[in-house]
């Protein structure tokens, strides 16, 4: 801990291309060798240099300074082209007054309410299941989170065939924001079909939540969600509120990011239970005597304590938001470091909860880590699946009661066995999410008998 800081260069960079091809083909094996080079470690992405925090004080400084250490420059370019200027990708000078006219949506007493909506939607997916059936586990998942998201923002949900194309378009964006983000110019040009498909996904979203923003602003009606508090949100200091396109804006960050993220958390999740028998059974304990086969319920979640530290080393393991860039605003320090303005800065979030030092066998799945007295718990600052500071996400405390709710209930009804012969990879784009993974429902025998 009181080694000197040092700064260091990533090998392998290729010429006009620097480290993009590492990025495209195994990014995390990438990100967790840098440490090795130092404290702070330069790559490059095409004629782009970048610099990788490698350890939690300097991720922490970076975070805590958000006026310095900024979300402008070309990554949040290309992330405004999909999700606008919300809470997630406006820079410094906009995000207080959004954060305060936003933050009402996420007051504690909102919780009770949404955690009902959270609730009514697990159950009536979780009990569509069949015994034996084969689940394609993370569109699974986003069809859930899309669900809650769409009913807590707009109340009426979407029609199934609107939801599932906005679920779809969503993909596309996301997806597409990762390779626009790595694929240096001008060769981002010659992803001809991919920015086709990236356009017409982004116009269609915008439409049908531009659509549902106009119909309730011209009706009026407070229905008591999340796009209610944000139509009647007011602005004390300019007496003005969010305008529709501010709050379309917000909508787009909050269904996108925020559906996406808590569905791939749970699928992450199930896929590490399967893999930890012992774990598993432990759960089953808890839901079992928690839940006797019920869906979980807001009051259960103090009683939910290993699924809440399930949910938590899973956001270790496998944080949906794998890295947090930001830019220099101006010429300053982090550590020993001078930092030009300009230069970009890179969070990984993954990388830091894989540190050794950090967290003893760092890939090995254990949500004692967790719990209350145990010895080595972890440190906030090495731990920032939301990030930290005043651009932690708003919706923190919303993912973590959805996780916790889906995957009590989930495991008070059902096992999901992993299919043989698959080899799961984790797939980033925006999010980082498990490819391809396909698992068989079993029916808990207690469940499955009162049926």
């Amino acid at each position: 801990m009181g080694a000197k800081s040092t700064a260091g260069t990533a090998p392998g960079a290729l010429p006009l291309l620097g480290h993009t091809l590492s990025l495209l083909s195994d990014p995390l094996s990438f990100l967790t060798s840098l440490p090795e080079h130092g404290d702070l470690v330069r790559i490059r992405i095409g004629p782009l240099q970048a610099m990788v925090v490698c350890t939690p004080e300097l991720a922490r400084q970076v975070m805590l300074n958000d006026r310095i250490f900024d979300k402008v420059g070309p990554i949040f370019d290309r992330a405004r082209d999909a999700f606008g200027d919300g809470l997630a990708s406006c820079p410094h000078s906009r995000h207080r007054r959004q954060r305060r006219l936003v933050q009402p949506a996420f007051h504690p007493a909102r919780f009770p309410g949404y955690a009902q909506v959270m609730t009514k939607h697990i159950a009536e997916v979780t009990e569509s299941w069949q015994h034996g059936q084969i689940l394609d586990v993370v569109p699974e998942m986003m069809a859930l989170t899309a669900r809650i998201a769409v009913e807590t923002m707009f109340s009426d949900a979407l029609a199934p065939a609107v939801l599932q194309a906005v679920l779809d378009d969503s993909d596309t964006i996301l997806s597409g924001i990762y390779i626009r983000t790595v694929v240096p110019p001008p060769l981002d040009k010659l992803l001809i079909t991919r920015n086709r498909r990236f356009a017409r996904a982004r116009v269609r979203l915008r439409e049908v939540i531009s659509g549902v923003i106009t119909d309730r602003r011209t009706h009026g009606a407070d229905r008591g969600d999340l796009l209610s508090t944000l139509l009647t949100a007011g602005d004390s200091s300019e007496d003005q509120g969010l305008s529709d396109v501010e709050i379309f804006d917000q909508v787009m960050t909050f269904f996108v990011a925020g559906s996406e993220s808590t569905a791939n958390a749970l699928a992450w999740a199930v896929y590490l239970l399967a893999g930890h028998p012992d774990v598993e059974r432990q759960l089953h304990a808890e839901v079992d005597a928690v839940l006797g086969g019920a869906a979980a319920r807001f009051e259960d979640l103090p009683k939910l304590e290993l699924a809440g530290r399930v949910v938590l080393e899973t956001l270790r393991m496998y944080p949906p938001g794998w890295t947090l860039p930001r830019t220099a605003a101006t010429d300053t320090r982090l550590g020993e470091h001078f930092i030009p303005a300009g230069t970009i800065l890179v969070c990984s979030p993954y990388l830091l909860h894989r540190l050794p030092d950090r967290y003893p066998e760092p890939d090995r799945f254990d949500p004692d880590r967790w719990a209350d007295g145990h010895d080595a718990l972890p440190s906030r600052e090495a731990f920032i699946p939301f990030a930290a500071g005043a651009r932690k996400c708003i919706g923190d405390t919303f993912a973590l009661t959805e996780a916790t709710l889906a995957l009590a209930t989930l495991a008070a009804r059902w096992r999901l066995q992993l299919l043989p012969s698959q080899h799961i990879r984790p797939t980033p784009s925006v999010v980082l999410h498990p490819r391809s993974l396909r698992m068989r429902a079993i029916q808990r025998g207690e469940w499955r008998n009162e049926l």
